[in-house]
């Protein structure tokens, strides 16, 4: 059955890539609304707009997070956080029906542990022994680790031009950092590269796990925050901290923090990683600083330093270079829609 007015041969040749068929029973009738090639398009962008949405979520994160600090002590603030991400996420599998069931234990207890715990964690103390400054920045030199680990772990190599937009973007976030000009501890230092370190480790491991096990991606995501609150909470009853000062104002930046910034973006996070190499997706995720230091400065008044400047056009450059070959390289050999497990 055709949904809408009865094609005519007018309509036809204005329409030539239409599908005007009977869908299979039970399948939706995309193909008798949208050209036949539409959908294979849509989905070959949706990496690239979930990494719109994925950069300029975590980018605004960075405010709400020295926001936030100011109610809450950090471990007590990650925690609520890691736990109020873990609920909407339950919430979120349920509501589409698919299964909770943890699959491949070991491999995901340890992308919890890794990405959930062992980052939010490293991070949060980064943030305690160096501030919210560069110390707190250094967990973005993760895509450095992640080419380094995907090389010999998952066989993903950078080839010919990919190096030029790598450069790019790498020397954009060292302009960034400026790892010559921190004013900050030896050990804080060490965290902030520790929390990198925990973010390229369950990168990869998702990535393994994923090219011998089919696990749906939501749910991974869930049991990844299960898994991280655990320790999070531990370590919040344990680590003497004033006790977080309840209010409508953190209500509501906690209540983002969570279900999006967390929730929203680890998921977005994961979903990237399934589409895309490693090291192309750690290298993308590089506009989250970019974002960071505009919103920062536009919003707490904050001078932009001409190193920062630079570091911002050679990572657009590096990223608009990284989006073109791999346009180019979509074009050339067109990927096939993923399945997921329900």
């Amino acid at each position: 059955m055709v949904v809408g007015p009865r094609a005519t041969p007018t309509t036809r040749r204005w329409l030539p890539d239409l599908q005007l068929t009977r869908a299979p029973t039970g399948q939706p009738l995309v193909g008798a609304v949208f050209p036949g090639n539409f959908m294979s398009e849509y989905r070959r962008w949706l990496p690239a707009l979930a990494l719109i949405v994925l950069s300029l979520t975590w980018g605004y994160t960075w405010v709400l997070a020295k926001q936030g600090l100011a109610y809450a002590p950090p471990f007590a603030f990650a925690a609520e956080r890691c736990v109020g991400a873990a609920l909407a996420l339950i919430i979120a599998v349920k509501l589409s029906g698919r299964s909770l069931k943890l699959v491949a234990p070991r491999q995901t207890i340890a992308i919890g542990l890794a990405q959930g715990a062992g980052f939010m964690i490293f991070q949060t103390w980064a943030l305690v022994e160096g501030g919210p400054g560069k110390t707190a920045v250094l967990i973005f030199t993760m895509p450095i680790w992640t080419l380094l680990l995907a090389w010999p772990i998952l066989g993903e190599r950078v080839r010919g031009k990919q190096w030029l937009a790598a450069a790019s973007t790498l020397g954009g976030l060292i302009l960034i950092i400026e790892p010559w000009d921190m004013h900050a501890s030896l050990f804080s230092k060490f965290l902030g590269l520790m929390a990198a370190l925990c973010w390229a480790t369950g990168s990869i491991l998702i990535k393994r796990l994923r090219s011998k096990t089919p696990v749906n991606l939501l749910t991974l995501t869930t049991w990844q925050m299960i898994i991280g609150a655990v320790p999070l909470i531990l370590l919040a009853l344990i680590v003497p901290e004033h006790p977080t000062q309840w209010s409508g104002s953190y209500i509501g930046i906690l209540v983002f923090m969570s279900i999006i910034s967390t929730a929203m973006c680890w998921w977005l996070w994961i979903y990237i990683l399934d589409r895309v190499p490693a090291w192309e997706a750690s290298l993308s995720v590089l506009g989250t600083p970019v974002v960071a230091i505009l919103s920062s400065r536009l919003i707490f008044g904050e001078a932009f330093k001409t190193s920062e400047v630079a570091g911002i056009v050679l990572i657009g450059s590096g990223l608009a270079l990284l989006s073109l070959l791999g346009w180019a390289a979509s074009r050339r050999n067109p990927v096939k829609q993923i399945q997921e497990p329900a």
